[in-house]
């Protein structure tokens, strides 16, 4: 059994999903790991993960509304304004995603559908420079 950590860094442009899975493939691909589970963290609290749909670009577009609709920047609705008008709207939208995903590895490769992808979901409206941290268990 092997433990394996490794960090990717995305530069993101405001809000909108990035799409690290071939990232993530790259990195796995050296590994001497066949079969296991893949964790990842993303060490932020104003951006999340989450596995959507690659297909159709609506889609994404569609859960940016959404996400706007249901936690809107108006800082006459929260109490934490003091980062700006997108923060808190940034932490609901947190709250309400995934943090942390886990992935199964077989025969080296990850356990995704055929239309679906591994995104770092930026909430904020400015740029950042976001952490995403790989662990790789197995053998």
């Amino acid at each position: 059994m092997q433990q394996i950590f490794h960090e990717i860094k995305i530069n993101t442009k405001g809000q909108g999903l990035y799409d690290f899975t071939n990232q993530t493939i790259l990195w796995l691909n050296k590994q001497k790991v066949s079969n296991g589970i893949l964790n990842i963290n993303i060490l932020h609290t104003s951006a999340s993960l989450v596995i959507q749909e690659n297909a159709d670009p609506d889609v994404l577009h569609d859960l940016k509304n959404f996400f706007d609709k249901l936690a809107p920047m108006n800082n006459k609705l929260y109490k934490h304004t003091t980062e700006g008008e997108d923060d808190m709207p940034a932490h609901i939208r947190s709250a309400l995603t995934q943090t942390q995903l886990s992935i199964p590895v077989r025969n080296k490769k990850l356990a995704l559908g055929v239309w679906q992808e591994i995104y770092l979901y930026e909430h904020k409206a400015y740029s950042h420079k976001r952490n995403v941290l790989l662990h790789l268990l197995g053998e």
